[in-house]
């Protein structure tokens, strides 16, 4: 898999995809992560990728040029299968999306600034919006850090044990049951006794009545 990403703060991604996860992805060669700032590709002597908006108001608007120069010239050395644009009022990002967003080959993510981007760009070169959540964040950088870190997690290869991922909550529409390790007894605190059994089929059915328990008392919108 191959994901840019077009940001005017480069350097806020140095951090997520430096560890872990990913970058055990990026040294299997499994995915390739380029960053692109946007001012590289304004001829404004100042650098400058924003302006005031046609309306009034407080409040920049990310211009049309330079986001348009850039995504042109990604296009021309390779066909992609989204471009993305992370934004408050796109589609909610869930585990079904990145369980779907695992499957591309290529995909572009634009990080909005200020009040957004000109909606000529929205309209005429974004093939998906996303959102992270119901709130506002400063910029989308680290929705896009979220969006990278859920889809390239779910590669084949990545994980040491693959099973792993197919047992993460909402994978099956539910949260994860409670998890337990050594010791068994901690201060009095036993590890559940039906988990030392040796008892796939109990044991299996314990957690996913755990799940639905956990899914109703937490996430009860799951259950509708």
């Amino acid at each position: 898999m191959r994901i840019d990403i077009i940001t005017i703060f480069p350097e806020m991604f140095v951090g997520p995809f430096n560890h872990s996860i990913i970058q055990r992805a990026k040294d299997k060669k499994l995915v390739d992560i380029y960053i692109h700032q946007l001012r590289d590709y304004t001829k404004d002597k100042h650098r400058k990728v924003d302006d005031y908006a046609f309306s009034g108001g407080a409040g920049m608007v990310m211009m049309i040029k330079p986001i348009v120069a850039c995504i042109e010239a990604l296009k021309k050395e390779t066909d992609y299968d989204e471009i993305i644009y992370t934004s408050p009022d796109g589609e909610l990002f869930d585990q079904p999306m990145a369980n779907s967003m695992s499957l591309l080959n290529n995909v572009i993510i634009l990080c909005g600034h200020y009040k957004g981007i000109d909606e000529r760009i929205r309209e005429h070169f974004i093939t998906k919006e996303i959102s992270i959540g119901n709130f506002v964040l400063s910029g989308g950088e680290l929705a896009a850090a979220v969006i990278v870190d859920g889809l390239v997690r779910l590669l084949p290869g990545v994980l040491g044990n693959e099973v792993s991922a197919l047992s993460d909550s909402f994978q099956n529409n539910l949260v994860a049951p409670p998890v337990y390790t050594k010791p068994r007894n901690f201060r009095g605190l036993e590890v559940p006794e039906i988990l030392l059994s040796g008892n796939e089929k109990l044991i299996e059915e314990w957690k996913y009545e755990q799940s639905v328990k956990r899914t109703e008392e937490r996430r009860p919108r799951l259950m509708e």
